[in-house]
Order: C-alpha cells, then structure tokens, then sequence
C-alpha cells in the first residue's frame, strides 16, 4: 500500500505542490478548469496521503479503497495528485489534453492509471460508486468507497436517486464528499438553483451528515475517521471550500470554472503560491 501517513505540515506541503503543479498544467494545455481544483488540493492531498489504501503498482488491487470523482471537470487536481502518489510519472501532467495523451480533459478509467470511473457528463459518479459500495458488500469485501461531488451536481436528478438507493441500503462503506464552493458554470449556486441546507436535504434522506471547513485538513481526516465509525447509514461530508483557494486573482469567481491561466496569470498565480512553501497554510 501507498499510503504514506504524511504528517499535517507536510499534507499542507504536498496541498501546495498540488496546487502549482495545477497552475503548470493548465497553462501548458491551453485549456481546463481552474477554480475547483485549486479548491481540492488539501482534500486530495489527505485523501492519497492519510486515507486512501492502493498500490500504485497495481492500480487494479481488488482491496483497494475506490475513489469515484463525479465532478470530472478537477480531472487536473486527480491527475497531479495521481502522479506524486507514484501512478505515473510527474512530466506526464504536461500532456494533458493533447492529442492521445492518458490525461484527458473529463478522465478515462480505460486509460489513465489510478482512475477509477470515467466522468463528463455531472450526475453520474454517486450512482457508479453507490453500485461498487453494494458490489463491495456482496462480496464481502472491507474496500471503502468514497466519491467527490460538486455542490452543483445536485440540480440532476440523478444524484438524488443515487442518494435515495445508498439510503435504502444502508451503505455505511460509502462516503461522499460535496466540494461546497458555491459556484457552477453558469455562475453562483445559490442564484442558479437553490441548495441550502443541503445537510438537512441529506438528513432528510437518512444520511449521517459531517459539516467542515474543506481547507481544514486536520478537520477532514477526522471526518473520514468519524464515518467508519457510523454502522446503519451512508455518510456525506459537505466540505466548504473556496473556489480557486491560494490565488487572489482566483477566490470565489465564477468566470475561473473553467478557465486555465494564460502565462502571466500562471506566472503571479505562482509567485503567490511559491510564498507559502515552508509555511503551515491553514491557520
């Protein structure tokens, strides 16, 4: 297993690598999402570095914990984080979306190690892992499933039928993490389709329900613990983050959803984020 019990300092470290590897990809492709996986930087970081068990040498364990990502637009943040957790080497991220590179655009399962659904299309990543946390039980197998999701996800349908099922079940292998940062591709959530309070929507649908602030890595390492200790239901941890976290010029603009750097913006992007190496970035 990969897993490398990073301590917190250092998972905020990894969480700015991430974060400027990012900025490098996204100016070289020409073209990507910026905003959200800036924003997942510290939850992927402790996901691959604290929670997660794989082998990146055999990205197919039949025991590894799977990890959906159903907002397939952060396909950036999954692929950095893939690379420094040894599934690929690091120069690869400068492929990304070129012409018969692994890394495309929305992820592929079929091409790109460590991926474990593809996605494009939003509403469809619940519903994948809702089925491989049933299949884990039937099997009799002790693999967790966790799945990130955006908050504007939640105008499908879909997601809430997948919701529906993973209550019925009583899947309590199942974890599902709402990147909360407010916005969508049309602008704010709030004025494109109402959520709030999603934590009483899942509660209402028989959901044990963590809140936390999703820069807080201390914060969602507990919240993972706190959800294998919860045996009659699915868990959902809805983390509040910031779209486009670590650069100023970024922070809670739309516009920024799926918008790359062009090189001068890469450029202070960087500069900003170079000044928190060797610095604890949460206080």
């Amino acid at each position: 297993m990969n897993k490398q019990n990073l301590t917190i300092n250092q998972l905020y470290q990894k969480a700015n690598q991430i974060r400027k590897d990012i900025i490098l990809t996204l100016e070289n492709a020409g073209s990507g999402h910026s905003a959200g996986p800036l924003g997942l930087a510290d939850i992927f970081s402790a996901l691959y570095f604290r929670i997660l068990n794989y082998d990146s040498s055999n990205p197919k364990w039949e025991d590894r914990d799977r990890l959906f990502v159903s907002n397939g637009h952060v396909a950036p943040v999954w692929y950095v984080t893939l690379s420094h957790a040894g599934f690929f080497p690091n120069a690869e991220l400068l492929t990304l979306r070129k012409l018969n590179s692994r890394l495309q655009g929305h992820p592929n399962r079929l091409d790109t190690p460590g991926v474990e659904n593809t996605s494009g299309p939003l509403g469809q990543g619940l519903s994948q892992a809702v089925g491989s946390a049933l299949a884990g039980r039937m099997d009799k197998k002790t693999y967790r499933v966790f799945c990130i999701t955006s908050d504007g996800e939640h105008d499908e349908g879909q997601t809430w039928e997948a919701i529906m099922l993973a209550s019925k079940e009583k899947l309590n292998n199942l974890t599902v993490i709402v990147d909360r940062n407010n916005i969508q591709i049309d602008g704010y959530t709030e004025k494109v389709m109402p959520l709030d309070s999603l934590k009483e929507k899942y509660e209402a649908f028989n959901w044990h329900v963590i809140e936390i602030d999703g820069h807080n890595i201390e914060e969602f390492i507990d919240a993972c613990h706190k959800a294998r200790a919860i045996f009659e239901k699915p868990v959902c941890i809805i983390a509040h983050t910031i779209p486009g976290k670590g650069v100023d010029f970024m922070e809670f603009k739309p516009e920024w959803h799926g918008k790359p750097p062009n090189k001068d913006e890469a450029q202070k992007a960087l500069e900003q984020l170079r000044t928190l190496d060797g610095k604890i970035v949460y206080d």
